[in-house]
């Protein structure tokens, strides 16, 4: 057992909680442990925390889950003011200036108004090569090293990758997300769950894990870094069953092993998926045997299409869906029935047809479907920044376009009946291969040889009548806690709880951690209570002509924000004079061997 994971057992006691650095991996350099957080169960009592929760299951019965793409804290959030930011002295040891190899000299992270920019390398390899153990100080090495060697890109484009990893954005680009977080609370210790691309990422909000409990009861399933498929998944293979827009090979091997849907899905779902149980027969006999009442809840994806090969609308990723990856989800109809389209759901919460309580996942795609288009004019840019899911690079997303994706669900909610009673969490999938500061903390390990947890720390903000407006959290949270929140919620047994991940504690699902937040410690308690009046939607709500309407109207001025002074963008930055070269070589591969 690793010492973090025994610790995160023991953190509801002030001195593991002081203690904590030594518990990390030996390899790594790390900072004290202030650096990750606080603690939400040392922080406040049991009694307050009880109290929360409480409060939480009597108000709150719609979780919406906007799940973005590839963006750090510090590409989005690195100049908010009061988080742990790039003005810290921490930051400033941490990668805050990086020498770059092909310019010949240092390079700061700099601030850029560019929404369409190049979409940076996460792949894992990359990434860890990145973090350089733990000093974060290697983004534009490892970058124009992987474009020049991986892709054989030209000096001048590899340095734009490079650059475009040390950049920032602030509310003059992004003023929507930036609003959300001052109305509302940015938690600013909420990291990825394990290093790497999306599929890891949106299968641990899902499951709390990425399949090591998998790992550990069939060894012969075991990825590595010469085979991508198998459990943990660490990268971005499709599901073994589609839809695709595009089909891929070779494939992920089905998952098994417990999920939300199983948990949501209660006894008479469990019941029913027994007859393709997959290898998790004996979670869901116990489902099953509980007389656990279901709990609405979709997966909502744009451009899904209900097919079982190719067939998906443009901009379809089938990696992004969580529930595609697992057998006993994908080949039983009374789970599979839960996966749709976003436009499905948009229409459900404008038309107030959604159950009375419900979870539900919202995913945009590189491709949207509200015939958006980027402010800037320029063909190559309109020709190729047609997504809304946020993933930077040509391809895929301008970030203005991103943020309106997410104001129109936002817009949505907070006009509806749903409003009074629902908790919103906007949060992305891994730092999509931009700097940040923070070093994630390495405390479970892989059969790469690399941590499984955790990954890059990402933004995460959380809307709702009855979150601490204003208000920056620091408890140390990571994907799995959106599954912990929702247990909590809807009071529901964690995952680890159950028999075929409890055999392999303490590897598995996360949502028994108690060092891991649950989100409770986002909300404000005398607004669970009725004492103080709950957040009024008009904080939420940004004009419906505005949100279609790039760039936007709003800016750090008119938001009354002044976010901290970093650099400007240097002379030589324009990642738009490479857009020609992505023409001529599309599309850029998205995982280059090591």
């Amino acid at each position: 057992m690793s010492g973090l994971r025994f610790c995160f057992r023991m953190l509801s006691s002030a001195l593991c909680a002081s203690i904590v650095v030594g518990c990390s991996s030996p390899a790594a350099t790390f900072a004290p442990s202030a650096i990750y957080g606080s603690i939400e169960s040392a922080r406040m009592s049991p009694k307050t925390h009880d109290a929360l929760i409480a409060g939480l299951r009597h108000k709150i019965k719609h979780v919406f889950v906007i799940f973005q793409e590839n963006h750090s804290f510090d590409n989005y959030f690195g100049t908010y003011p009061g988080a742990e930011n790039l003005g810290t002295a921490f930051a400033k040891a941490h990668g805050y200036s990086q020498f770059d190899p092909i310019g010949a000299r240092q390079q700061t992270v700099f601030r850029t108004k560019i929404p369409d920019v190049l979409g940076p390398q996460q792949f894992r390899y990359v990434l860890e090569r990145k973090f350089d153990n733990g000093k974060m100080d290697k983004f534009i090495t490892a970058e124009e090293g992987n474009a020049t060697g991986a892709y054989g890109y030209s000096a001048f484009v590899a340095r734009q990758f490079g650059l475009t990893t040390m950049a920032s954005y602030d509310c003059d680009t992004i003023p929507y997300l930036w609003m959300y977080a001052k109305n509302f609370t940015l938690l600013d210790h909420y990291f990825q769950a394990q290093t790497g691309e999306s599929s890891p990422s949106a299968v641990s909000l899902f499951a709390a894990q990425a399949g090591i409990s998998q790992a550990h009861r069939f060894p012969d399933e075991a990825s590595s870094r010469h085979d991508l498929r198998g459990v943990p998944i660490v990268n971005d293979l499709d599901p073994f069953l589609g839809p695709y827009e595009h089909h891929e090979w070779p494939v992920q091997i089905p998952q098994s092993y417990a999920s939300l849907a199983m948990l949501l899905g209660g006894a008479t779902s469990a019941q029913a998926a027994r007859s393709k149980p997959g290898k998790v027969a004996k979670d869901l006999a116990t489902v099953a045997s509980s007389r656990a009442k279901s709990i609405p809840w979709e997966w909502d994806q744009e451009g899904f299409v209900d097919s079982t090969g190719a067939g998906a609308r443009p901009g379809y990723e089938g990696h992004h869906n969580a529930p595609q990856y697992f057998d006993y989800v994908r080949l039983n109809s009374t789970y599979w029935s839960h996966v749709g389209t976003a436009q499905q759901a948009l229409t459900g919460i404008e038309g107030g047809t959604l159950p009375d309580t419900g979870v539900y996942f919202i995913k945009g795609s590189s491709r949207n479907e509200f015939g958006w288009k980027p402010a800037n004019k320029n063909p190559l840019v309109q020709k190729y920044y047609l997504g809304d899911d946020d993933h930077p690079g040509p391809g895929d997303t301008d970030s203005q376009v991103g943020e309106a994706f997410v104001a129109t669900y936002v817009n949505a909610i907070a006009k509806s009946k749903y409003w009074k009673d629902s908790a919103i969490i906007i949060t992305w999938d891994d730092g999509g291969g931009f700097f940040d500061h923070v070093p994630p903390r390495n405390w479970e390990s892989c059969n790469d040889g690399y941590p499984c947890g955790d990954g890059q720390r990402l933004p995460f903000i959380l809307i709702s009548p009855y979150s601490a407006s204003g208000s920056v959290v620091t408890d140390y949270s990571d994907a799995a806690s959106v599954a912990k929140f929702v247990e909590a919620v809807f009071n529901l047994p964690s995952m680890a709880s159950l028999p075929d991940e409890k055999i392999v504690a303490p590897y598995g699902p996360r949502d028994a951690l108690t060092g891991l937040s649950d989100l409770a410690g986002a909300f404000d308690p005398n607004k669970l209570s009725g004492a103080t009046a709950p957040n009024p939607p008009s904080m939420a709500e940004i004009p419906d002509a505005q949100v279609g309407h790039f760039p936007p109207a709003m800016s750090c001025s008119s938001l009354h924000i002044k976010p901290i002074a970093i650099p400007p963008q240097p002379s030589y930055y324009n990642p738009l004079k490479t857009l020609k070269s992505y023409e001529e070589r599309a599309p850029i591969p998205e995982a280059p061997t090591d």
